[in-house]
């Protein structure tokens, strides 16, 4: 029960430190095609719902402390993640959300005769990742600076997008996710971790959480299908899509 208190405590700090960043209405695109709706925003929430999902606040680059704390692979087992990705030794990888790059530099030692696209739209985690490109020696990694609407990956290049805890704060999931498809190679993934919103003892705030009926629901709007949910790691599903035939 500690440890329960300590945790919810710990990601509370954390989630809302990048909130002490954000001008007072979160940063997006006007809402042109219809996708979004608006409501009084939730303690976690920015107040943009999008097919239901109140989108949530931003983790800015005040909590990369939280991104590489010493036990997050005991609590999340993110050893145990490389494995279900299934990578070949050529694949292009894009980590969308790649912050820090906690999986960027651990994914391009699995892909040494490809690449890994490290994506971030804030500049403060761009220099994060540059940083860390020299310190790891990763010729491989390569940052890009994306927007909230574009990822700024080219089209028809990527085997597989990895978002890990980043696709439940994207102001503009639709249009994001548009562009993600638009960037597949033929038979390429798209893979999202995201903590249980089903299971209510994984202490993470609720609009940091995502079901996998919500998730499934949200890229089958943009042409993908569920082909599987690995459910190997302890909080945290692994929700793997590809185009839908």
């Amino acid at each position: 029960m500690i440890r329960y208190v300590f945790l919810l405590l710990l990601t509370t700090v954390a989630c809302r430190q990048g909130a002490s960043q954000q001008s007072p209405t979160t940063t997006r695109t006007p809402d042109t095609a219809g996708y979004y709706q608006t409501k009084a925003p939730a303690y976690d929430g920015i107040g943009r719902v999008y097919m239901g999902r109140e989108i949530s606040e931003v983790m800015g680059h005040l909590g990369a402390g939280w991104l590489e704390r010493s036990e997050r692979q005991q609590e999340e087992r993110t050893d145990l993640l490389a494995a279900a990705l299934a990578l070949k030794p050529t694949d292009v990888v894009a980590d969308i959300g790649a912050g820090t790059g906690y999986f960027s530099f651990r994914l391009a030692r699995l892909v040494p005769q490809g690449k890994v696209l490290a994506v971030d739209i804030q500049p403060e985690m761009i220099e994060y990742l540059e940083a860390g490109k020299r310190k790891n020696k990763a010729p491989n990694v390569e940052p890009v600076l994306g927007t909230i609407t574009n990822p700024k990956l080219p089209a028809n290049s990527v085997d597989l997008v990895l978002m890990v805890d980043a696709y439940h704060e994207f102001s503009n999931p639709r249009e994001m996710m548009d562009n993600i498809v638009q960037s597949l190679r033929p038979g390429g993934r798209v893979v999202l971790v995201e903590y249980r919103a089903e299971d209510p003892n994984v202490p993470i705030k609720e609009h940091h959480k995502m079901s996998e009926a919500q998730a499934t629901k949200e890229m089958k709007a943009v042409g993908l299908r569920l082909l599987k949910n690995d459910k190997r790691l302890p909080q945290q599903h692994i929700l793997i899509y590809g185009k839908g035939e």
